[in-house]
């Protein structure tokens, strides 16, 4: 492509778009034997923590960002150009983070929650299991009569799908899928109210269970610097998101709840972030801000009506800045969660519906 081709292809873009191609994962194509990614300029990029320890120290903040701590457990930021965003810098413990990791592997798939698998596979129960275990997932039909077989399928279209732990000749002749590559491409699962993606609403018809009881009040509690006061954030559905090497989620609104005056409650876990936040239109100059594992997002009011999105997720050992999860997910059975989040990031999203 010519730069004056190039040029006119950047002005075509959005603000918003031009932003998420700035940050994005590129790789070097000068050395074709190993993939260097290609160095992106950070110093614009808002660190809140960075800036909570600058404060600390000098009592320095940089203009347009507000400091508060009234009524809260921790200190938290607001944007005066942003109304309804507040950003807490380590709002969640350690160990609360090993919590939701572990539950966001193992019991936040599990239907009647449903995941991004359903379309293709039905329900599939105990994924994290199978793929810790080695197995493989294949069509029900086939010819493989295994008595290690897993006792939960899922089904689509008359067609069932079963666990087994048979290898080499035998799954020549049918449709297979390893757990392990299921798990990784895990993008998403939804907990309380169920989010039909075809119609772009929820469903209430659709089975599912409460939001965990935990969940829900650690999400209330968090709510709150977001909220008047003696008014209470009832969490009825979460969309749990699961991002690897390479992954972003593009810009969006999050505009299908009722009352978009109550805050989403977005929670990070695993290797750092960029987080963009725009405007109300896609043709404003979205800010760059980093998302560490601990960290909690809160949307409401106007900025529930602000484009954001996460152009870059950073999973080399240099930068993904987990080193606290992995001096604690030491124990034999965490192994396993501690090898996928070295890779990955998981964000919670915590709605109230109506």
């Amino acid at each position: 492509m010519y730069e004056s081709e190039k040029k006119k292809e950047d002005l075509e873009r959005t603000a918003f778009r031009r932003c998420e191609k700035n940050y994005k994962l590129y790789y070097d194509t000068n050395n074709k034997k190993i993939k260097t990614p290609k160095p992106v300029d950070l110093t614009d990029v808002l660190d809140f923590r960075s800036i909570l320890d600058s404060h600390n120290r000098n009592g320095d903040l940089p203009h347009g960002v507000t400091l508060l701590n009234h009524n809260f457990t921790s200190p938290f930021f607001s944007l005066q150009s942003r109304p309804g965003f507040y950003f807490i810098p380590r709002a969640l413990s350690i160990e609360k983070q090993c919590t939701l990791i572990r539950e966001s592997l193992t019991d936040f798939p599990q239907p009647p929650n449903r995941t991004n698998h359903n379309a293709i596979y039905g329900p599939i129960c105990d994924l994290f299991v199978a793929a810790k275990e080695g197995k493989v997932l294949v069509e029900d039909d086939s010819p493989i009569s295994s008595s290690e077989a897993h006792p939960d399928f899922g089904h689509r279209d008359g067609k069932g799908w079963t666990f087994t732990t048979e290898k080499g000749e035998s799954l020549r002749k049918c449709k297979s899928i390893s757990a392990s590559s299921l798990l990784r491409k895990l993008r998403w699962s939804t907990l309380g109210l169920q989010f039909e993606w075809s119609k772009r609403n929820y469903d209430v018809s659709l089975p599912h269970n409460k939001i965990p009881e935990a969940l829900c009040e650690l999400a209330k509690q968090l709510a709150k610097p977001a909220l008047p006061a003696g008014v209470d954030f009832h969490p009825e559905a979460a969309i749990v998101n699961y991002f690897g090497l390479g992954d972003t989620l593009g810009g969006h609104l999050d505009d299908m709840e009722a009352d978009w005056s109550m805050p989403i409650v977005s929670l990070s876990l695993g290797c750092k972030a960029i987080f963009l936040l725009g405007g109300k239109s896609r043709e404003d100059p979205p800010l760059a801000m980093f998302l560490r594992s601990g960290d909690v997002v809160l949307m409401a009011g106007e900025a529930r009506e602000c484009f954001h999105g996460v152009p870059r997720i950073f999973t080399d050992r240099e930068n993904a800045e987990i080193g606290h999860l992995e001096e604690q997910l030491t124990n034999e059975d965490d192994l396993f969660f501690l090898k996928y989040i070295q890779t990955s990031r998981i964000n919670i999203n915590i709605r109230q519906v109506f």
